[in-house]
């Protein structure tokens, strides 16, 4: 058996595949308040948008190891969708468990991440078979355009091009993305309506309810007016 000098550090061997795939490269989620808002957002919009469907797997941040014995082969994507996956929660995202990539990527591009996000991670991904590769630009300031598409054609990721109302189109999500004044913007173009968090949606409910008890009371009053002046003749 080897033995070590006293205090000659013991080198460790991690026992527990935890130990092997941490579940954080201790780097923070977003550059800023507005980029981590959009995000968070982003992310609650898809789920919320796919809620109905339990095989579709959205997360965010989350390490994703795509070569299975080697811990530096890993990446962290901002947005991910899967399709043909349970939604449990998962600490890692493991390729070779999982039994296929993401479908659809998207990063939030910062000062310290435009140009990797641009270059480096656009090979990659165009090499892990990722079908749709978006971009988001939350402050304006990094990509050659606030927002960006890449879909996968033959191996190759080919620019998404601008749509006649200003979109770009996800194939694989079947959504279009948007730039609008307050932000980011999904669009269903099957159902014709833009695309909400949960809590908004609730808001949206609250203010149509609240306009239509608004209208029934005016109703309401011209009817009891009306009777009135019919009672005066009378």
């Amino acid at each position: 058996m080897q033995t070590y000098p006293k205090g000659h550090p013991i080198p460790y061997a991690p026992t527990e595949e935890i130990d092997i795939y941490p579940d954080s490269d201790g780097e923070p989620m977003a550059a800023s308040d507005l980029h981590r808002d959009q995000l968070i957002w982003t992310l609650q919009t898809l789920e919320s948008h796919f809620s109905p469907q339990p095989d579709v797997y959205i997360s965010g941040d989350i390490l994703m190891y795509y070569e299975k014995g080697v811990p530096r082969r890993v990446v962290a994507p901002d947005v991910l969708v899967v399709f043909g996956l349970g939604r449990g929660p998962r600490r890692t995202y493991k390729v070779w468990e999982e039994g296929k990539t993401p479908d659809f990527v998207m990063e939030f591009s910062s000062e310290s991440t435009y140009q990797n996000d641009l270059s480096g991670k656009r090979e990659l991904y165009a090499e892990l078979d990722i079908q749709d590769y978006f971009l988001y630009d939350a402050e304006g300031l990094y990509l050659p355009s606030p927002l960006m598409g890449f879909q996968l054609v033959e191996g190759v990721y080919v620019e998404v091009p601008v749509g006649a109302v200003g979109g770009l189109h996800s194939p694989v999500l079947n959504l279009d993305f948007h730039v609008e004044d307050e932000g980011l913007g999904i669009y269903d173009p099957v159902a014709r309506e833009w695309l909400q968090t949960p809590a908004e949606t609730a808001e949206t409910r609250a203010e149509v309810a609240e306009t239509r008890a608004e209208q029934a009371e005016a109703e309401a009053a011209r009817l009891r007016e009306q009777l009135a002046r019919l009672q005066a003749r009378s």
